[in-house]
């Protein structure tokens, strides 16, 4: 029988999971003489089952330990202190604390070893309570059993009860060890409690630690945490000895002080001093990459660690994976993501997160289903990128399923998550689901009153400065993104009084000189025309950013100040600041507006050389440019070379053949477009009217109409109807022209009708264009073309009682024409000309030029024509006008 047992006993151990030292040829268990005796203790047995429990306690092989905790009961063993306490160091280790808890109960006889082990147990377990009795009914505490206590309440967020007990510890004149040093100072770490901190200091001084590299360690991350880089550097220096970790600990302080190039020198110092590195050390120098976006430092790091065998340690490679994502170099993001050999939790959420915020939500989804695939789970990170990534391709749809997951999981309590939800639908367009979201949320901070303000200023409602009252009101404090969603607001809505009202706000908390702000400001102030305050604003920047260059630029050029965007441009130039895509972009398109190629060339070859010729909004700028400055040939080429269109370059490219004149060309970039399955929009329409307008298609022009309602679900707007009307008219359908304006389902603008009565001139017909003229003087009675239009089609009709009816109405109410305007370079100087220009200080030659070019047209044969308007008030001398129009 006890041969037959003892045989069990050794097959038992050999099966697998059993751990691997029983595989040893040195060990064995007895003989069989020895296991037959009557179960006296035996030193043997100590050891055997001691070493059995403390293999399977440092490996956490769980089951193989309670088979031999089941072996022992059923031999009769009775095991001394040293054997049950190494069983019940088995339990707490592999967290199995009811166990554990059962086996102290029945110990006949405890020593220090038994609790500290239990006490450490629940401490690490969450159940700090149970320790602190358990530490309470101990009859003699040792320096274990109150680190143990003091580590519980610092893993349970208890800093302050953490430190409580240290200086109970003290009274009780316990003796400190280098661990207790290190829970306790981690605890001033998580206070940031630096006058505490240096206190401790004191004490680790007093008892003559401060040479102690673990104490030491501990102290130096203490005041890093603590905000105080400079002193963490300074005792780092003094340290006697430095191993890793205290490496570690102030590369990781520097980081978190957001001195990132100290880090990185750091890194470099240790590297010299030839200490080894690890994975928190790792993740820090990727950190600070990551910050700085230095992506080409970040690479050779990676090279690092694939030389020193960390290139497939996860955690390693999550820290490179979110180092590439956020210097937004995806593809390697990507690599190393697929190259890992186990996907954790974080490095899915990294990935979402950097497809997000690089613009590829499409992307960033197809990670969060492939996360939602394993047994991984997903937590508050994973959901907020997958909200980010469904705003970036404004996907409403998958934006609500994913907020139908998150309602079924405990996140949704969580005020990030609901934040990112409310950022979601304001940028998809829901801003209804979005106020919902709002105002069924338990907690608000300040990015949820940011996000529903950014939500309403987003889609043009008019709660947004409402909404900042409201901020106010429950005392949440505005930051920067609160200013610039309001003042973007005002800017919109051009509400000059208001948005003085919170630039005077700005001023008094303290804000008035931060660029981002800054930026907004000259921005609001330009959009309502003020220029010269935006400009004084801009002036008096501490930092002018490129965002607010770009502002001002923008501003001038919006308020049709070309002069001034291009003279901003040099100014921005000089002082060294790189433009972007959209300072090119603005530049270009001032010098569309004033006709200047030769600028714009000189703008196209700095393009070029800063490797921008491909990006697809500049590409659009440069074919609108040439074309309205006349050079067609080159817009072509623009546009034939691009190897990115959007709908942007073909809406550009069809509107320039149409304002050339080249209609069938418009019509044909059209037909390709729909091959290359572009869709369509509102300015796409307006390009192809124009081209049946300039062909005169009135037929294919009620086609399109037609066509961009049915096929596109795109309701025209006033461009659309004014071009019908226009193509109506020109066919000498002025009574559908008219009956078209009288049906659109909004009121006609100035546009509409001034296209309108000047077409009746083309036709002379006299009766719509009384209509027209009335329904245009309804909007503006001072609107001086209306009169001078109805008064050359009286005279075309010889209608000279009309004529004079409208002289005298221009005369008693002191209307006149606005004079017309051209312009000319010459050798890098631009001269503008007002009819009857007398400013010039080349007035004279150029009249005399103008009176040779008149004469010589009479000798020719040519009769100067000019409009007829002589009546018996007012004549007008042929040559004179001829000059004047010249």
């Amino acid at each position: 029988m006890a041969s037959r047992l003892s045989t069990r006993f050794f097959h038992f151990h050999m099966k697998p999971p059993f751990p691997y030292f029983m595989l040893k040829p040195p060990i064995v268990f007895c003989s069989i003489s020895t296991f037959a005796q009557k179960n006296q203790p035996h030193p043997f047995y100590s050891k055997t089952f001691s070493h059995i429990f403390q293999e399977c306690s440092n490996i956490r092989a769980l089951e193989p330990g309670r088979q031999a905790h089941a072996r022992m009961v059923i031999s009769g063993f009775k095991p001394t202190i040293f054997v049950t306490n190494c069983l019940l160091q088995l339990y707490v280790k592999c967290s199995i604390l009811e166990c554990a808890s059962k086996v102290f109960d029945r110990m006949s006889e405890r020593d220090r070893v038994s609790w500290n082990a239990l006490i450490f147990g629940y401490s690490t377990s969450g159940k700090v309570e149970v320790a602190q009795s358990l530490f309470d009914l101990m009859p003699e505490r040792d320096v274990i059993s109150w680190n143990s206590l003091i580590s519980g309440y610092l893993q349970n967020g208890n800093c302050l009860k953490s430190v409580e007990i240290f200086v109970v510890m003290g009274r009780d004149a316990v003796g400190y060890d280098e661990t207790t040093f290190a829970i306790v100072l981690k605890a001033c770490s998580g206070l940031e409690n630096y006058s505490l901190g240096t206190q401790i200091h004191g004490v680790v001084v007093k008892v003559g630690f401060e040479c102690d590299v673990v104490t030491g360690s501990a102290i130096l991350d203490m005041y890093a945490k603590c905000k105080k880089l400079d002193e963490s550097l300074s005792f780092f220096y003094e340290m006697p000895v430095k191993n890793w970790v205290s490496w570690s600990a102030l590369i990781a302080g520097s980081v978190q002080n957001d001195d990132l190039v100290s880090g990185l020198e750091l890194f470099k110092e240790m590297q010299r001093e030839g200490i080894g590195v690890s994975q928190s050390i790792y993740a820090s120098v990727f950190r600070s990459c990551a910050g700085l976006s230095a992506s080409r430092l970040g690479c050779q790091l990676h090279c690092h660690a694939l030389k020193t065998d960390f290139g497939a340690d996860t955690i390693v490679g999550t820290a490179i994976l979110d180092m590439y994502a956020k210097c937004d170099n995806l593809p390697n993001a990507r690599k190393v993501f697929d190259l890992l050999p186990y996907h954790n939790l974080q490095s899915h959420n990294a990935l979402i997160i950097g497809y997000a915020r690089g613009d590829f939500g499409l992307e960033g989804l197809r990670i969060f289903l492939l996360l939602l695939k394993t047994d991984l789970g997903f937590d508050e990170i994973s959901l907020s990128g997958a909200f980010s990534a469904c705003a970036v391709i404004k996907g409403l749809t998958e934006g609500i399923q994913v907020h139908g997951l998150t309602i079924k999981t405990p996140c949704c309590y969580n005020i990030c998550v609901a934040n990112a939800i409310l950022d979601m639908y304001g940028k998809c367009g829901a801003l209804q689901e979005a106020c919902r979201v709002f105002d069924e949320m338990d907690r608000r901070d300040a990015v949820s009153w940011n996000a529903i303000i950014a939500a309403c200023e987003q889609n043009e409602n008019q709660e947004t400065l409402s909404l900042f009252v409201r901020m106010l009101w429950v005392g949440m404090e505005p930051d920067e993104f609160t200013y610039g969603s309001v003042l973007k607001a005002c800017a919109g809505g051009q509400a000059l009084d208001r948005g003085r009202e919170i630039h005077g706000r700005v001023i008094k908390s303290g804000m008035g000189l931060d660029s981002f702000v800054g930026s907004v400001l000259v921005d609001m102030y330009c959009k309502c025309g003020m220029m010269e305050e935006a400009e004084k604003l801009h002036d008096r920047m501490e930092e002018q950013t490129l965002v607010s260059w770009n502002a001002i630029i923008s501003g001038f050029s919006s308020n049709e100040q070309s002069e001034g965007a291009q003279k901003f441009f040099a100014r921005m130039l000089q002082m060294g600041i790189k433009p972007d895509n959209f300072t090119y972009a603005t530049v270009l398109d001032t010098c569309s507006n004033v006709a200047n190629v030769g600028l714009g060339k000189q703008i196209h070859a700095q393009v070029i050389k800063q490797d921008l010729h491909s990006d697809v909004y500049i590409i659009s700028t440069l074919v609108d440019m040439y074309s309205k400055c006349g050079n067609m040939q080159d817009s072509i080429l623009m546009f034939e070379k691009a190897s990115k269109r959007d709908f942007v370059t073909w809406n550009t490219m069809a509107c320039a053949y149409a304002h050339h004149g080249h209609g069938n060309k418009s019509l044909e970039i059209f037909e390709n477009m729909q091959l290359e399955k572009v869709m369509p929009n509102h300015a796409t329409f307006v390009a192809v009217l124009r081209a049946c307008a300039h062909i005169g298609l009135v037929d294919e022009a009620l086609h399109y109409f037609d066509l961009m309602q049915v096929n596109y679900d795109l309701e025209p707007q006033l461009e659309h109807y004014s071009s019908m009307v226009d193509i109506l008219g020109r066919s000498g359908r002025l009574i559908d022209a008219l009956k078209l304006i009288e049906e659109m389902p909004f009121e006609a603008d100035d546009v509409i009708w001034r296209t309108l009565l000047s077409i009746c001139k083309m036709h002379g017909n006299v009766e719509v264009a009384e209509k027209a003229a009335t329904s245009l003087l309804q909007l503006d009675p001072h609107d001086s073309s209306a009169y001078i239009l109805l008064s050359n089609i009286y005279a075309d009709s010889e209608m000279w009682s009309e004529v004079s009816k409208m002289r005298k109405i221009m005369r008693h109410s002191r209307l006149k024409k606005e004079p017309g305007c051209s312009w000319i370079e010459i050798q890098s100087e631009v001269h503008m000309f007002l009819v009857g220009e007398k400013a010039h200080p080349r007035c004279e030659e150029i009249y005399e030029k103008l009176d040779m070019l008149t004469g010589e047209m009479k000798w020719d044969g040519h009769e100067p024509y000019a409009e007829l308007i002589i009546s018996d008030e007012v004549r007008v001398d042929e040559d004179q006008e001829l000059c004047a129009v010249s």
